[in-house]
């Protein structure tokens, strides 16, 4: 890659998306990072991160956030999390930039939701999906949007998450019964492995380490080399 790839991610104050941003700085990609609160402004600018401020619940502020003369190729969104004002992110906000993806001509859209969502809701425990039932329905009209929106689109559903160092035992796979747990650096590092490959390409992935998996589901990996 000479021409660098210029990436838009929500969500890169923490977490997964801090993650990704972290992975993308070494990878010849120019990244711009929205963020809410300037908490980690200091941290991901010194990392070489551009920076703009806005809430993705303000669908202005995302569609200003996202103009640039030199599109992006690629929007990643890893955002959620407590309600603001009765409205959770999770769809709001991703609708938001789903919209603004599509104004602005954005190549890929990939999306971090959660196991648990849409089909997979079966590979949940009762009582696990009880407690995350009303981010999981946020979070699979999120995903529909994203579907109807007409963009490439990834969505990756990772399962339950650790907050340590990469294993490189993380998988992808279009089983959506699968259960498990997954570092937030594995889910960082394939999320950006499907920047690159045309293979995970309007596809719904499960995202698990393959050595914390929950019960015996056969698991067919999605390879992206």
């Amino acid at each position: 890659m000479t021409k660098k790839t210029n990436i838009f991610v929500a969500g890169a104050s923490r977490g997964v998306g801090l993650e990704i941003v972290s992975y993308l700085i070494g990878k010849n990609c120019r990244v711009k990072a929205l963020l809410r609160s300037t908490e980690s402004r200091p941290q991901l600018e010194a990392m070489g991160i551009e920076v703009v401020m806005g809430d993705a619940l303000d669908s202005k502020a995302v569609e200003a956030a996202m103009q640039e003369s030199e599109p992006f190729e690629v929007v990643i969104s890893t955002i959620g999390g407590l309600p603001k004002d009765g409205q959770r992110a999770d769809y709001l906000g991703n609708k938001n930039l789903i919209d603004a993806a599509v104004k602005v001509k954005v190549k890929k859209f990939i999306l971090i939701s959660s196991i648990g969502s849409g089909e997979s809701v079966v590979a949940l425990p009762p009582q696990a999906l009880e407690a995350l039932k009303p981010v999981l329905i946020e979070k699979e009209k999120a995903e529909q949007h994203l579907i109807d929106s007409g963009l490439t689109y990834i969505i990756i559903r990772p399962g339950g998450l650790k907050s340590e160092p990469a294993t490189g035992n993380g998988i992808l796979s279009e089983n959506y019964r699968l259960s498990g747990t997954i570092h937030r650096a594995d889910v960082a590092q394939l999320a950006c492995k499907c920047l690159w490959s045309e293979k995970a390409d309007n596809k719904i992935l499960s995202a698990i380490d393959r050595n914390m998996m929950y019960g015996q589901e056969e698991v067919k990996e999605l390879q992206l080399d």
